[in-house]
């Protein structure tokens, strides 16, 4: 668990990290540089997840090695489904990190929603429903391995 209370804004309890896979996590289906070891040691603290639609098939293997729960969801209604899978887990205990347009409704949900826009771009829709963007999904991850820079960017 990571646990940080933000002046102005709100505790954060966060027991589970959620990401999207294509175009947060990886490009073209590879796993971007830094984002395997980052993981590995957010597990330490979280418990992790990825839903995705895996659009080029390599999630699972881009993701051996990493302790991580891989959900792979059908074509229909991603969006919905993403939102669903965070409310199974506690959406009030969830983080949340994604891109597309079939994230907006987890980042808006969740804990925390974290944007990132990488080479394919993010939908407009998920930036405004996101509480933070970063423009790196290793520095995504890092705002939970410092979270003392969650308190420097949402305090007011």
């Amino acid at each position: 668990m990571i646990r940080i209370d933000i002046p102005g804004y709100r505790l954060l309890n966060m027991h589970h990290l959620v990401l999207d896979y294509n175009g947060t996590l990886a490009c073209d289906g590879t796993l971007i540089g830094g984002v395997r070891p980052a993981l590995i040691q957010l597990a330490e603290k979280l418990d992790v997840h990825v839903i995705t639609a895996d659009t080029f098939g390599q999630a699972k293997s881009g993701l051996e090695g990493i302790p991580c729960h891989l959900s792979i969801l059908p074509p229909d209604n991603q969006a919905q489904g993403k939102l669903a899978y965070i409310h199974h887990l506690g959406r009030e205990g969830t983080v949340a990190i994604g891109n597309g347009r079939n994230d907006r409704l987890m980042l808006k949900d969740a804990i925390l929603g974290i944007a990132v826009v990488l080479g394919e771009g993010a939908a407009v829709e998920s930036l405004v429903d996101a509480d933070i963007v970063t423009t790196s999904i290793v520095s995504a991850l890092e705002l939970l391995q410092f979270p003392l820079r969650l308190t420097a960017t949402l305090r007011s």
